[in-house]
């Protein structure tokens, strides 16, 4: 999944991104309300980790903002808070869940696969590519009970490319899902688990295509 922090306290949000990484998922980290505002309604995301108390714009505004363009993206607020009115003003704002700082690691993580238990519900939770089945909640694919065996780096370049299967994504696309916003790997990086998804897929009949320069394109047989 691709998950996106919108935190103005740098340390925490590294720690949140590293943990998450370290699940697998995509993460970009923002810290300023106005710009984490702009990327959402141009971006996305598959959930939204979000702090009440940003500067620039508030986390309130933000989360008020997707509503309003019709954005039913999943959002975890975060906030030092502890006062009920704020709590229920989130929830009125169209927050689906609710964190009160300081919080443990594991309550985070299990909040954020509840979060995508209920994603996967609301789409359809299983979706097909050629023999191939795969389960949006769970972040597995499966041909019929057996299932496809891929890496960490490969699942988050398989579900960039099926999410717009049958389009050209650019490199530039994959090593902001794969690794994040801003990190510093290099396009090039992207080839090593391209290359071993290709692999795995081809058995199947499902084909990756590249384009030299461009970028990838995963289609639907």
């Amino acid at each position: 999944m691709r998950i996106v922090i919108i935190e103005d306290n740098t340390s925490l949000a590294s720690g949140i991104a590293h943990r998450l990484r370290d699940q697998g998922h995509a993460v970009d980290v923002l810290h300023d309300g106005e710009e984490g505002n702009a990327f959402l309604a141009g971006e996305g995301a598959d959930i939204v980790v979000l702090d009440i108390n940003l500067p620039g714009m508030s986390g309130l505004d933000i989360l008020r903002n997707m509503r309003r363009r019709q954005d039913a993206t999943p959002v975890l607020m975060l906030t030092a808070r502890t006062e009920t009115s704020d709590r229920v003003e989130g929830l009125d704002a169209g927050a689906d869940d609710y964190l009160v700082k300081p919080f443990e690691m594991d309550e985070l993580e299990a909040r954020i696969r509840a979060l995508s238990r209920r994603r996967g519900q609301d789409q359809t939770a299983m979706q097909t590519i050629g023999p191939l089945t795969f389960d949006l909640g769970a972040r597995i694919l499966r041909s019929g009970d057996e299932v496809v065996d891929l890496q960490r780096r490969e699942l988050a370049a398989f579900e960039c490319l099926f999410e717009r299967r049958g389009r050209l994504v650019s490199k530039a696309t994959l090593v902001d899902h794969i690794y994040g916003i801003g990190s510093d790997f290099d396009e090039k990086t992207v080839e090593v688990p391209i290359s071993r998804l290709r692999k795995k897929l081809a058995e199947y009949g499902i084909v990756i295509k590249s384009a030299r320069g461009l970028g990838y394109m995963m289609e639907d047989p």
